[in-house]
């Protein structure tokens, strides 16, 4: 794998450093400053397998590193990773973009399972548990859903009936199928239960769940993004 670091001038000669630590775990690397543009025709090309944006302190820098990583088109589907002094959590933001942090100075052992963590998560084998709609990302092995990376608190069968739309886009449920196929066919209450259901979907996820339709007279879809 290679790695592309992300960092102040001199990334190669600080002892310590992601560069030396990477090195050590075997890593091919490649460094770009804080503040310079992406080589984005050379990304094209051979993408890396993870971005390490290495902040510390520098806040409004690592930040600034983020979006043009975002924005960059061949680091799309790239994961991430801010590295960040202790004194400096506090003050992240899962909104600016990262999949996962690391604190300095490097511990490379944490360092090398947090890098192996990320790229899993992007594997084929995780996006198999995983269901992508836009900004909401519903992991179906962690019981999570997600909007621009930030956790929605959603009760069993909320979960439960929104993975079920989503794995069935495009498909008219009514009322009474969803009761059979989301709580089960031993399940006697009414099918109002569902809209109750519908209804606090869309009061937690907003504009998310536009594509959660209702079909007068019929039931309920989840129309294609």
């Amino acid at each position: 794998m290679w790695i592309l670091v992300i960092g102040r001038e001199g990334l190669e000669e600080r002892d310590g450093s992601a560069v030396a630590c990477l090195h050590q775990l075997g890593c091919e690397v490649q460094t770009a400053n804080l503040w310079d543009r992406l080589d984005t025709e050379e990304l094209v090309k051979n993408p890396p397998t993870v971005v390490l944006v290495e902040a510390g302190d520098e806040g409004d820098a690592g930040r600034a590193a983020l979006v043009r990583v975002r924005s960059a088109e061949p680091l799309h589907e790239v994961p991430v990773i801010i590295g960040v002094t202790v004194s400096a959590v506090t003050r992240l933001d899962p909104g600016d973009g990262f999949d996962d942090f690391v604190l300095m100075p490097y511990v490379p052992a944490e360092l090398y399972s947090r890098i192996r963590r990320v790229e899993w998560s992007r594997s084929d084998f995780a996006q198999q548990e995983r269901i992508k709609m836009g900004p909401l990302c519903i992991d179906l092995a962690a019981h999570e859903v997600t909007v621009d990376g930030r956790s929605r608190q959603l009760t069993h069968q909320e979960f439960a009936l929104l993975s079920f739309l989503c794995q069935n886009r495009g498909r008219v449920f009514s009322r009474r199928q969803l009761l059979e196929r989301v709580w089960g066919v031993d399940y006697y209450g009414s099918s109002r239960t569902v809209d109750i259901h519908v209804r606090r979907l869309r009061m937690k996820l907003g504009p998310t769940v536009n594509n959660l339709e209702t079909v007068r007279g019929v039931g309920y879809k989840m129309k294609e993004p």
